[in-house]
């Protein structure tokens, strides 16, 4: 589920492996697309978040609804995208939108999809090539088989949380979970019962990801008990939510559950509970 800098570098002019670019800033809508034109590993795609890894927000469905998983596929197939293809994605903020690419393209059938450990960061600073170069997509052919166990929705989420049969973790900073402050969505608090774990938690200074043996003892303890399939990772809009389903796998912890609409949705509906503090 990552690749390291090094061994992507390997397979840039290998047919079989198509990258893409996953940039976004919540704060300035163009600065994937920007940055994109201004330099991105050779051969890359851009995958917007808002379009490509999205759907339309009507209001209330959170600010980054789930994609259709039949639209996912035919984004990747445009892009020559087939069942055999290696694919990675990488972002510039330490995972979190390259992880949402790798948790749809995983959520609709496929398996051979990784993280680029470090992102673009991580490849500039080990001298690696960029281009400025658009590159011609090949014909591709994916299938959507989407796995209905990887997610939870409102409605579910409200039962289980209710019912006591699953533990909530809130990938967002500490600040915005506790209600302190909410620059982004118009309620601040969290899921009752909730835990934190704020996604930048998991990663190294140079943005990679931590070791697997640490990430496993520190996220063992947040469970407390609960085994893998009985979690349920939101953040505000289900973006940064999928780095810490990432950083669960990698720890060796599969089986959590995302609920994609998160935070933006939930507050949508006045009548779901609002917690605040710890």
């Amino acid at each position: 589920m990552l690749i390291a800098t090094a061994d992507l570098r390997a397979h840039l002019l290998d047919p079989a492996w198509v990258i893409f670019d996953c940039r976004h800033d919540l704060q300035d809508a163009d600065y994937g697309a920007r940055g994109y034109r201004e330099a991105h590993l050779p051969g890359a795609h851009f995958a917007p978040i808002a379009t490509a890894l999205s759907s339309a927000p009507t209001g209330a469905n959170g600010r980054h609804p789930l994609p259709r998983a039949e639209d996912v596929a035919a984004f990747l197939a445009q892009h020559g995208v087939t069942a055999d293809s290696r694919i990675v994605a990488y972002d510039d903020a330490g995972g979190p939108y390259a992880a949402r690419f790798w948790w749809l393209a995983r959520w609709i059938g496929l398996t051979q999809v990784a993280v680029l450990d470090g992102g673009l960061p991580k490849w500039v600073a080990g001298g690696h090539p960029v281009s400025s170069v658009r590159p011609v997509p090949g014909r591709g052919l994916v299938s959507a088989r989407p796995d209905p166990t990887r997610l939870v929705d409102a409605a579910g989420v409200l039962a289980r949380v209710q019912a006591g049969t699953a533990l909530v973790i809130d990938a967002r900073p500490p600040e915005r979970f506790r209600g302190n402050v909410e620059p982004v969505d118009p309620v601040a608090g969290h899921i009752p019962t909730a835990r934190n774990r704020p996604f930048k938690a998991n990663l190294n200074p140079d943005l990679t990801l931590r070791p697997a043996t640490e990430l496993k003892r520190e996220l063992v303890a947040l469970l407390g008990g609960w085994a893998p399939a009985d979690v349920i990772h939101q953040c505000g809009s289900g973006i940064t939510a999928c780095a810490n389903l990432l950083a669960m796998e990698h720890a060796g912890l599969p089986g959590s559950k995302l609920y994609a609409g998160s935070w933006s949705e939930w507050i949508a509906d006045p009548t779901r509970p609002v917690a605040r503090g710890f």
